[in-house]
């Protein structure tokens, strides 16, 4: 059983944040000066990391944001999300040698397999390159040399000088097969999306035996929204809230706009959703009602403060060791969290 994990927040470079999913209020758009309070609330609570998510067509770039936070930021770490498709590898591993040098040490990267811009393709074709992207950082900023062919890249590279002498811890998701076998030969922590326990479980078994047939172990991340309040009618108030405004056709086009809106993931998180009750509980305290107006992570963790620890902690006995929440409006729900769970949960940055 895991007794210490790291908490992260969410700050919503990628234009995801709202009081209300579908209502667009033009002070929640991702912006320089919105993201930023983001990150320095959740570091002045006490929050271990925080998530800078990535979207080529949504919000703001995670590299540049990366790159002015590190000066005003002192503990916290930054988990920067990068999308294999859209950087060359010898340029992206100088931004995260830099970033991390800008940071003392403080950077995570959250790997994400993507199409080139503007381009469809299938999933070998992008995890083959998410694999030897991963792989060839791994070398580039552990001070080696690379070497890569085309139809992926084409390049031989040394270090750049800057490299730290280490990788940054590589986190990285996805249910299918590709994905799997990607995270079980490159990943540090394997994150997972929402789920029922018995299926974290036996992805944890299946991800736990792939990293060993390759001489590896893993670590697991588990992504999930979060609505915290003072009594569980509340929180389940605040929870209908948030899709109180929503439509389908409007949920429908929100959910299609993401770039990852056809992945294996995310029609998990739709199977989840149909299979919840009434009410869009699927299990005790999950609800997936969230869901219906995001693409990607679908369900949030919703209870009282007590409530909200538990499940945490039940997950924490399956072998989490990572929560990267988030929840509507961001600030807001950073500060519940923060104030409410945080502090009684024994946490602290993997290590």
């Amino acid at each position: 059983m895991t007794t210490r994990c790291e908490v992260s927040w969410f700050s919503a470079l990628c234009d995801d944040d709202y009081e209300q999913l579908g209502v667009v209020d033009a002070d929640l758009l991702s912006s320089w000066s919105h993201c930023r309070d983001i990150v320095l609330r959740a570091e002045s609570l006490g929050y271990d990391n925080i998530l800078l998510p990535s979207g080529y067509a949504l919000g703001i770039d995670a590299t540049a944001f990366a790159g002015g936070m590190a000066a005003i930021t002192n503990r916290i770490r930054l988990l920067l999300a990068v999308r294999c498709g859209e950087l060359w590898t010898p340029q992206l591993a100088r931004q995260i040698a830099t970033l991390d040098q800008m940071l003392g040490g403080r950077l995570t990267v959250n790997i994400i397999s993507s199409d080139l811009p503007g381009r469809e393709e299938s999933g070998p074709v992008r995890y083959e390159r998410t694999a030897e992207t991963m792989g060839a950082l791994r070398l580039l900023l552990s001070g080696g040399s690379t070497t890569a062919r085309p139809p992926y890249a084409d390049f031989a590279v040394n270090a750049p000088r800057v490299a730290p002498g280490h990788c940054p811890p590589l986190y990285f998701g996805g249910l299918s097969e590709e994905a799997r076998d990607v995270a079980a030969r490159y990943a540090d922590v394997y994150l997972m999306w929402p789920d029922t326990r018995a299926n974290v479980a036996t992805l944890i078994d299946d991800l736990n035996k792939r990293a060993a047939s390759h001489g590896r172990t893993l670590r697991f991340g588990y992504r999930t929204h979060v609505v915290v309040r003072e009594t569980e009618d509340e929180a389940r108030a605040a929870a209908h809230h948030i899709v109180a405004a929503l439509d389908d056709e409007t949920g429908d086009r929100i959910r299609a706009r993401s770039l990852d809106s056809q992945s294996t993931g995310v029609r998990r998180q739709a199977e989840l959703r149909d299979t919840s009750a009434a009410d869009g509980f699927v299990e005790p305290f999950l609800w997936t009602g969230i869901g219906r107006g995001r693409s990607g992570c679908g369900a949030a963790i919703v209870g009282d403060a007590a409530q909200v620890r538990a499940k945490i902690e039940d997950y924490m006995s399956l072998g989490i060791e990572a929560f990267i929440l988030s929840g509507y409006p961001h600030l807001e729900e950073c500060e519940r969290f923060g104030r409410m769970v945080l502090p009684h949960l024994d946490h602290g940055p993997l290590v």
